[in-house]
């Protein structure tokens, strides 16, 4: 040991939900020996907004110690990004710098990549469609480079491992060459998805000689945080660390396993435990409901032949159907808060899956109450907000060849939309300001609206033989339009507009004032319609400039390429959360609504919980949204064919950790609320039920 208390060995505390693991963590991190100039520490969180959490935290428990906080994600990314030349050098390629891809660009460009096989049926698999065919192919590469299996082994591995009656293994081992293809295709061209960075990170950049000396020069030890979360590569880097006696200390969740089928391995990462200096800390948090009724409750649940008994922490409310306990679940929230009884921000809405409709009823009936909500990660395609809507028909006025992208209701949204006066939020919402109701908008496109394949085009209004009914207001907000499109138009001719992102910008600021007077939602919708409009055109340009020196045609015009991203984002690929409040910051005080999974992979803390739909088989599962394929990336992997008992076995002790991590994570009161029947119509009796039933009120 030495003289700062830290040992030459590994450090692995092993706890659970609530049991000090990150205070450890910072406390080994204080005590570590003081560094040369140039070099700090390096901290991994298992997400963004746990990183930022770590950090702030870290601010306080060791402000003079010098530490970088990243994620495994953000980790491989920066590096790669950092020491491309060297990449570069070893495989060969082009000297470019590399241009990150969105996941709507690399679906989009994998789509095109393998058009032609997509079409002959050589990647077809029965049952889905286009859109899951490719997305979940480029899952099969993401989730081989996150184990650290090279992707040239997918053509034999997809096929040994799938069960038959999917597809035949021929369509298996064609979707393995197509992903071999894509990753030289993305390489050849500088652009790089989350699997090729990973793939390159660990198969080219981790073994390279010099990049490890320049790893532990910058870096004089590591330190990570819920390891249980992480890829099964994560085990290659920090070996790098151990291997060569830096200061490690690595902190493991039992009742975690959130990501498990999502990326994350860590039967695989439990692997580096023999080499570590052992902690035990399985007390979860005195003030937590799982400490003084943990284990009881988890024993009942686990066997159906208990009887559960009424606990003071359980409350159940009880409806005939979903959409009543909806409003009721509601009603008691805004009733315990205003009764004293909780503060907005101690409570939490949890639920197995919650739809669109069950964050909709909630959100507004809090919101009406004057209780502020923050519904986590509640992503929404950008493209369901009518100002991004009138936006994307604005563009087939400006640009020629667009026409077809372009009807009559399309237009006259546009109309109504692009008429707003803006005022502030008091006064009432954006809607209310429009000077073109959704009736003038209909008569402005029956008589003035000119459909036409290379350029629609909007006629003066006089047009309209009883223009006149059409009012003052509605013809100057027309007649603006129209002439902001000639205005628009004789610019392009004149090469006087950069491109579709500065049009994009000057009708935000024309027809939206920029924005400062929309609602939260609004803004976050136009915010990603920016972001993805910007990234979009990156990879445009890019492609224009290479593949003339590849040999290549290039990917089409000006109109071909904004043809594609309209419909792109009319396909919905592109999301943006319509409650973009920072809920997971303990200092806004709302209301959170969150699924399970969410809400364990934030590492929330809430007084109260409010579980909905608690008698739903659901539950416990959590299984539904694993990524397909995924027991063959993992380290357990037995190599043939999986079978319902593998799964089975894989997932075998869910239920108790997630029963067990919640139980962690609220310290007053759990509000089971249950209907009697699904929204299907069916009758509830998932593993709660027997809780749900003995705290029913009498």
């Amino acid at each position: 040991m030495t003289a700062n208390g830290m040992v030459n060995r590994p450090q692995w505390l092993e706890g659970v939900t609530g049991s000090g693991k990150t205070a450890w963590l910072l406390e080994r991190l204080a005590t570590a020996p003081v560094l040369g100039p140039g070099k700090s520490y390096l901290i991994f969180a298992a997400n963004g907004d746990n990183r930022l959490r770590l950090a702030a935290r870290l601010g306080d428990a060791a402000p003079r110690v010098p530490a970088v906080t990243t994620t495994p994600n953000g980790f491989i990314q920066d590096e790669v990004t950092l020491f491309w030349p060297l990449i570069v050098a070893k495989l060969g390629l082009a000297p470019q710098f590399p241009l990150r891809l969105r996941p709507e660009n690399e679906q989009d460009l994998a789509t095109g990549q393998w058009r032609q096989q997509l079409l002959d049926g050589t990647l077809t698999v029965e049952g889905w469609l286009e859109a899951q065919t490719v997305r979940r192919s480029l899952d099969f590469f993401q989730m081989a480079a996150a184990a650290g299996i090279p992707v040239e082994q997918l053509p034999v591995l997809l096929p040994e491992g799938i069960p038959p009656g999917f597809a035949p293994e021929t369509v298996w081992r064609s979707i393995g060459k197509a992903l071999v293809d894509w990753r030289d295709w993305c390489l050849a061209r500088g652009l790089l998805t989350y699997g090729v960075m990973t793939e390159l990170y660990w198969r080219h950049l981790l073994p390279h000689p010099l990049y490890q000396e320049k790893l532990l020069r910058r870096y004089g030890g590591v330190f990570a945080d819920d390891l249980d979360e992480y890829p099964a590569i994560a085990a290659r880097w920090l070996q790098v660390f151990i291997d060569r006696d830096q200061p490690t200390a690595i902190t493991w969740n039992r009742h975690g396993k959130v990501r498990m089928g999502l990326g994350a391995d860590p039967d695989a990462l439990e692997q580096l435990r023999p080499q570590c200096d052992v902690v035990d800390q399985t007390t979860p948090a005195v003030d937590s409901l799982g400490y003084a009724w943990g284990d009881t409750i988890v024993q009942w649940i686990m066997d159906p032949l208990a009887l559960p008994e009424p606990l003071p922490c359980l409350e159940t409310l009880q409806t005939a159907s979903r959409g009543e306990l909806l409003r009721q679940t509601a009603e008691r929230v805004a009733a315990a808060v205003e009764a004293g009884e909780v503060a907005p921000h101690d409570v939490a809405i949890i639920g197995p899956g919650l739809d669109a409709i069950a964050r909709y009823t909630l959100a507004e009936i809090l919101s009406d109450r004057g209780l502020p909500v923050a519904s986590l990660s509640d992503q929404r395609p950008v493209i369901h907000s009518p100002l991004v809507r009138a936006l994307l028909t604005l563009l087939t006025f400006i640009y020629p060849g667009l026409g077809r992208l372009a009807s009559a209701e399309d237009v006259a949204e546009m109309l109504v939309v692009l008429s707003q006066v803006p005022q502030a939020p008091e006064i009432g919402p954006w809607f209310e300001s429009v000077q073109i109701d959704p009736v003038r908008a209909e008569l402005l496109v029956d008589h003035c609206f000119e459909p036409r394949l290379d350029q629609p085009e909007l006629l003066p209004v006089e047009r309209f033989d009883r223009w006149d009914r059409l009012g003052y207001k509605a013809t100057e907000a027309y007649t603006r339009l129209r002439q902001w499109i000639d205005q628009q138009r004789q610019q392009r001719q004149q090469r006087l507009t950069p491109g579709v992102i500065s049009v994009l910008d000057r009708a935000i600021q024309a027809f939206y004032w920029g924005g400062s007077h929309l609602p939260p939602d609004q803004l976050a919708a136009l915010r990603e319609l920016m972001e993805t409009t910007q990234h979009y055109w990156a990879v445009e340009d890019r492609l224009r400039q290479v593949e003339p020196v590849l040999g290549n045609s290039t990917t089409g015009s000006l109109q071909r390429s904004l043809e594609r991203f309209i419909l792109l984002l009319r396909q919905g690929t592109v999301t943006a959360n319509p409650y973009p409040v920072e809920s997971v910051n303990p200092n806004n005080r709302v209301i959170t609504i969150a699924t399970v999974y969410q809400y364990r992979l934030q590492r929330l803390h809430h007084r109260w919980h409010f579980w909905i739909d608690a008698g739903s088989p659901r539950w416990l599962a959590g299984t539904e949204n694993l990524l397909f394929g995924y027991p063959l990336f993992l380290g357990s992997y037995p190599g043939r064919p999986w079978r319902t008992e593998d799964i089975e076995a894989l997932h075998r002790d869910r239920p108790e950790r997630i029963v067990c991590d919640l139980l962690g994570r609220v310290s007053d009161r759990v509000v089971l609320c249950h209907s009697d029947l699904a929204v299907s119509g069916q009758e509830q009796m998932g593993p709660l039920l027997t809780l749900v039933t003995a705290n029913a009120p009498e």
